[in-house]
């Protein structure tokens, strides 16, 4: 139940510091900033409150990081994100590269019959240029065992606490901050901590965003699926067709879950991660090593192979996401907010990018430099990213559909022989295997909407308080918005990428922004934008950071890529945000471009 004193937002008129509350306070401990989790979402929180210098605390009811390798997807956006915290070469050390990938195939088991097979997660040729032009960061897969330790340990050593076997029991908000009781589960001791807002990363099952009874849309465990994390050298199996996943489909089994029965790399070609579905309807199924090593070799399709059963567990499948992220000083992010199956590959990466988009705005409140209002423009922002991913998770699911059509297989009713016939009509010389051969290659492409979509990961387009429009209308889309990206500096949309040039070395204009700044950048008739910066940045207190691009200028323009992408004049500007989307922009000179551009600051920092 909601407790009745969260009923009513209440915030402050101006930000302060709190170096002390009342007396009511004095035995609590204090910080600007408390995280509950430290899942991906708390985790990188933690690394950007730190490098941003916010006082912050980190708990977390767990004694480590996680113990099973969950996430393991990491996109673009995501790996850009490690780029800018100075960290994206520790991400790739860690991670199996994109070019092992890809290669994901279908089959009746791993040493059965193969399907069919699809190029994945930018692998094909024609599909790589486009991600690599997107990005100066490719995709890869890093577990989430590997991927905690290392956003908790840079976190740690910038300056986070971080509390494990501490779990959240409750809280309460005021006028100046939240109370937060919490419990640590070795001693059993309640205590009390005191914060000026709360971020609240604690996970599907997110306590705290029941207390703050958050209004959330859809249904939770609507199938049951069941993890098998195991070693075995499949190498002979997979070497040759190296991917992250491999689907399997066999007459007779089980057909739940995410689809199919999936066998997941977690490291090549040894570490492996099967999901099978289980009727959720019914009690849970006993799982045990006997009964996970039986699932493993008929999967494998051949009991021969020598298995080490490491972990087992049980979870749901949901489709579930807040239609709002805030509650007075209270903010939700992570699987906490937007609940969906691993379809796709977006849940600790959008988890993460919630985290990146809200932690800059809190420094910037906390220090000062900016209003209460810009923390209201992280809910409008994010919340229609979770809604998006909860429903694209799932579509995914259901696209699978089409394959099972595409090979005669229906619902029920289907005795095992029938729906191995169907399978078998793959290879027939008659009209029904072409027809069958026709339909599932239909059905695979369709799948490009789970394993291709790259417009869902770098696509977003925010509209909010936090971003000062130009007079301009939205662009089109040329094509499919969620498999291509369209990279365009229309205020809220993601700063596009294209390479640079410094003395000698490439830099993306990627790594012209962030840093927990603003940045200016403009052409050789625009420098008169710069002096602009330099005198906003004064009069508002904060950083601008302004880059002139051209020849013998601070940057040069290596391929022209950028007069292309800016869609302004040379001498107008693109201003963007600490989080690399565009704040505004100016087609050209303006009269006054010092006041035009500390106005459109005041507005997007609410001053």
């Amino acid at each position: 139940m909601t407790d009745p004193s969260l009923e009513q937002e209440t915030r402050p008129s101006h930000p302060g510091s709190m170096t002390r509350l009342d007396d009511e306070h004095e035995g609590d401990l204090h910080t600007d900033v408390l995280v509950i989790g430290s899942g991906p979402a708390g985790a990188s929180a933690a690394l950007f409150l730190a490098t941003y210098g916010v006082d912050h605390l980190v708990i977390t009811k767990y004694r480590w990081t996680a113990n099973t390798p969950r996430a393991h997807i990491t996109n673009q956006r995501t790996v850009e994100i490690m780029r800018d915290m100075g960290i994206e070469q520790d991400v790739i050390d860690e991670a199996t590269p994109h070019e092992m990938m890809g290669d994901t195939v279908f089959c009746s088991s791993l040493a059965g019959d193969e399907i069919g097979r699809i190029r994945t997660w930018g692998t094909h040729p024609v599909r790589e240029a486009e991600y690599r032009m997107a990005s100066p960061s490719m995709n890869c897969d890093l577990p989430q065992t590997l991927f905690e330790p290392i956003l908790i340990g840079h976190a740690a050593s910038r300056g986070s606490r971080i509390r494990f076997d501490t779990e959240y029991v409750s809280l309460v908000q005021d006028d100046a901050g939240v109370t937060v009781t919490v419990r640590d589960r070795l001693s059993g001791h309640e205590f009390r901590i005191r914060a000026r807002y709360v971020i609240a990363a604690d996970g599907g099952r997110s306590q705290v965003v029941a207390d703050l009874g958050l209004p959330m849309a859809g249904q939770m465990d609507l199938a049951g699926s069941m993890n098998i994390v195991f070693h075995a050298d499949l190498t002979e199996l997979v070497g040759h067709r190296p991917s992250v996943l491999y689907w399997v489909l066999q007459p007779g089994a089980t057909i739940g879950g995410i689809g199919l029965g999936l066998i997941r790399m977690v490291r090549p070609w040894d570490e492996w991660l099967i999901t099978w579905g289980y009727d959720i309807s019914q009690p849970p199924p006993d799982l045990d090593d006997a009964m996970a090593t039986e699932i493993v070799h008929n999967l494998i399709g051949d009991d021969s192979v020598p298995v080490t059963i490491r972990s087992l567990s049980l979870w749901g499948n949901n489709k579930m996401y807040a239609e709002r992220y805030r509650e007075g000083r209270v903010f939700g992010v992570g699987d906490a907010v937007h609940r969906h199956p691993p379809s796709n590959g977006l849940g600790s990466n959008t988890s993460i990018q919630d985290s990146y988009n809200l932690a800059w705005k809190l420094s910037y409140v906390l220090r000062g430099l900016a209003g209460e209002g810009l923390l209201d423009s992280f809910d409008e922002e994010r919340a229609p990213v979770g809604e998006q991913i909860v429903l694209r998770a799932n579509k995914s699911i259901e696209e699978f559909g089409a394959i099972l059509e595409a090979l005669g297989l229906e619902d029920s009713g289907q005795s095992i022989e029938e729906m191995q016939r169907g399978i078998d009509a793959l290879a027939d010389g008659t009209e029904e295997g072409v027809g069958r051969r026709e339909s599932l290659r239909k059905a695979l492409e369709l799948k490009d909407y789970e394993f291709n979509a790259l417009g869902v990961e770098l696509g977003q387009r925010y509209a909010s308080r936090a971003v000062v429009g130009d007079g301009t209308p939205e662009p089109a889309y040329d094509r499919d918005p969620e498999l291509h990206h369209h990279p365009t500096t229309w205020p809220g949309a993601r700063l596009p990428h294209c390479w640079l040039g410094d003395r000698g070395r490439r830099v993306s204009t990627h790594d012209l922004a962030g840093k927990g700044v603003f940045t200016l950048l403009t052409g050789v008739t625009g420098a008169p934008w710069v002096e602009a910066a330099r005198q906003a940045a004064a009069e508002l207190g904060i950083e601008v950071r302004a880059f002139v691009i051209g020849p013998k200028a601070d940057y040069s323009d290596l391929y022209d890529d950028w007069a292309r992408l800016r869609e302004v004049g040379e001498d107008g500007c693109v201003l963007v945000r600490p989080d690399a989307h565009v704040a505004w922009r100016a087609a050209g000179l303006v009269d006054d471009p010092a006041e035009a551009l500390t106005d459109t600051l005041r507005a997007v920092l609410a001053r």
